[in-house]
């Protein structure tokens, strides 16, 4: 797919992969790190400028950590100046 960057949120990694695969196109490189306060940091470490951001990350596990990471990542994406961003959450808690 042209223009798009896939992203994988930590909560369901072999998901990404699949999807990705499934699509034709790379996980793109994204950081994603815990500071010693339990606070999440995200670096997207590829331009996302004009591109189709999807984001894949389940609501399982640890459901509010997941959340946040999911609105963290959408941040970054928006920062980076992103044409659009799909937030892809196959269980969506709550």
């Amino acid at each position: 797919m042209r223009n798009t960057k896939i992203l994988a949120g930590s909560s369901h990694p072999e998901l990404a992969a699949l999807v990705s695969k499934r699509l034709g196109t790379p996980l793109s490189d994204c950081t994603l790190k815990k500071f010693s306060n339990k606070e999440t940091n995200v670096e997207i470490r590829v331009s996302v400028r004009n591109e189709d951001v999807f984001i894949i990350q389940s609501g399982s596990n640890n459901m509010n950590d997941n959340i946040i990471e999911l609105c963290i990542m959408i941040q970054a994406a928006r920062i980076g100046s992103s044409k659009r961003i799909t937030a892809v959450l196959p269980y969506f808690p709550y």
